[in-house]
C-alpha cells in the first residue's frame, strides 16, 4: 500500500502524565446567563449552541501566538470534559457517566472576525478555530474529581480578575449537554466538550498572562506571545 500520511491524533497530558488522544473538540456557546446577557442574548431562549474547533487547535503549550487578521482576542474560561466513551440519543446520566476526564480550557475567540461574519450572516468557524484557539491545563480523572454547583471558576490576566462564577450557575449542566449534543451527532471516545464560559470575557494583548481556574482542577496558564515566537 502506497505511504499517504504520517499523522496521529494530538494527546493531552493528564497530572499522572496519562494521555488522552482527542478526536474531536466540541464547544456550547452562551451556557451561562450573565455571559449570554453580555452578548446580548435572552439566556432564557432556545438551546444550547454548539460549535467545534479542530482537535489540533487545542494546545497544554505555555506560550500561545497571537492570532493573524485579528485585532480583538477574547479569552473565555470554561470546564472541560473528556469522553472515554459515546453514544447516541443519550440521556443526561448517561451522558454524564461517559465523561472520564476533567480540565480547565480557555476558549480564546477572534471577536472583531466573529462580530463581522454574523453581521454578514456568513460561519464564523475561524474565529474559534484557529491555531492553539484552545488552550488547556491537565486532565483530572472522573474517579478523583467532579464538578460540584458550588465549584468556583475564574481566569484573571497578569493577576487582575476578569471572571468569576461557580459552575452551578451554567444553565445546561455537563450531562444535559452531552445529551443534547448526543441527539445532534454520535458521539466517540476521544471527543471533548469545552462547557461555556462565566461573564467577563475581555482582550488580551501580547504579553498578557491568563491565570485560569476551576477549584480542584490542576491550574491553566499561560502568555500571549508575538506571532512566530
Amino acid at each position: 500500500m502506497p505511504h499517504t500520511a504520517d499523522w496521529s491524533p494530538p494527546a493531552l497530558r493528564g497530572s499522572d502524565d496519562a494521555r488522552f488522544p482527542i478526536r474531536h473538540a466540541w464547544c456550547v456557546g452562551r451556557n451561562y446567563a450573565e455571559h449570554a446577557r453580555e452578548m446580548g442574548a435572552d439566556p432564557k431562549a432556545g438551546t444550547p449552541i454548539f460549535f467545534t474547533k479542530p482537535a489540533t487547535a487545542l494546545t497544554q503549550a505555555a506560550t500561545v501566538p497571537f492570532p493573524p487578521a485579528t485585532e480583538e482576542l477574547h479569552h473565555e474560561v470554561e470546564l472541560v470534559a473528556l469522553l472515554g466513551q459515546g453514544g447516541r440519543n443519550l440521556d443526561a446520566a448517561a451522558g454524564l457517566s461517559c465523561v472520564v476526564g476533567w480540565a480547565v480550557g480557555c476558549d480564546l475567540t477572534r471577536r472583531d472576525v466573529q462580530a463581522r461574519a454574523k453581521q454578514a450572516g456568513h460561519p464564523w468557524a475561524l474565529a474559534k478555530g484557529f491555531d492553539a484557539s484552545g488552550p488547556m491545563g491537565r486532565w483530572a480523572s472522573a474517579e478523583d474529581w467532579m464538578p460540584q454547583p458550588t465549584t468556583a471558576i475564574r481566569l484573571a490576566v497578569n493577576g487582575i480578575p476578569r471572571q468569576q462564577a461557580v459552575l452551578g450557575d451554567m444553565i445546561w449542566p455537563v450531562g444535559e449537554l452531552i445529551a443534547r449534543l448526543s441527539h445532534e451527532v454520535t458521539l466517540h471516545p476521544g471527543d471533548v466538550l469545552f462547557t461555556g464560559t462565566p461573564a467577563g470575557v475581555g482582550v488580551l494583548e501580547v504579553g498578557d498572562r491568563v491565570e485560569a481556574r476551576i477549584d480542584g482542577l490542576p491550574a491553566l496558564d499561560f502568555e500571549i506571545v508575538a506571532p512566530g515566537i
